[in-house]
């Protein structure tokens, strides 16, 4: 999806790709964004994403253990996987685009690990962890919120609020992330095939009031 200079690519995936056609199946989930300018200069910082989920496919989180925010804040990974391994439902690694002024962009790479944060009265929490170093230091602590969708063709709606990265020097260009089938006997993300696809809307805001938007289809096989 291009929007002026500015591109954004969503991608991703699930296994199995054979599903039920009526009862959920635990799916492992891949996700793959990418945000650049089309001349190769500095793109503004992305600070929500929202994410419309396909109505055949359900989040759960109840019997996984949780972790907290501040648990999170200011720790490097090594620390925020000690504070909250029990809670972790997916990892994967993000690459944030740095611009000082007078200076050539610089990319520093991060683990990226996603944590349980529970349910409360319908609202599901989960915490985006990425620790950053040299020459930009520091943990960012993403909040996604997940509900159930109010209308429309799709179940779920999930909104990720991203931070300042260095009072806004900082933009995430890329990342990606894999969702796991298993979590404490828990499955957190599971689907039927139903009208064989399962279909994801992204929107993205950018810190300058670009929005950007995009679809991701994939097919999947349905069996009794």
């Amino acid at each position: 999806m291009k929007v002026g200079n500015l591109e954004l690519t969503a991608n991703g995936g699930f296994s199995p790709t054979t599903l039920s056609k009526t009862k959920q199946t635990p799916i492992e989930l891949k996700a793959f964004g990418e945000v650049k300018e089309a001349d190769g200069s500095h793109p503004p910082a992305a600070r929500e994403i929202i994410i419309e989920g396909d109505k055949n496919a359900e989040v759960h989180v109840k019997g996984i253990p949780t972790c907290k925010s501040g648990q999170l804040q200011a720790t490097d990974t090594a620390a925020a996987l000690k504070a909250c391994k029990s809670a972790l439902i997916g990892e994967g690694t993000t690459t944030a685009q740095v611009a000082f002024a007078e200076q050539k962009p610089i990319s520093v790479p991060s683990k990226l690990l996603l944590f349980n944060g529970g349910e409360k009265r319908g609202k599901i929490t989960w915490y985006v962890h990425a620790y950053f170093s040299n020459p930009i230091s520091g943990a960012i602590v993403t909040t996604v919120t997940i509900t159930k969708h109010p209308h429309g063709p799709f179940g779920t709606l999930a909104v990720a609020k991203i931070p300042q990265i260095t009072g806004g020097s900082g933009s995430i260009v890329s990342f990606n992330l894999k969702i796991k089938k298993n979590v404490a006997g828990v499955n957190p993300i599971s689907a039927k095939c139903v009208g064989g696809k399962l279909k994801v809307h992204v929107q993205a805001k950018f810190e300058d009031g670009t929005k950007a938007e995009t679809e991701v289809i994939r097919a999947c096989t349905a069996k009794a």
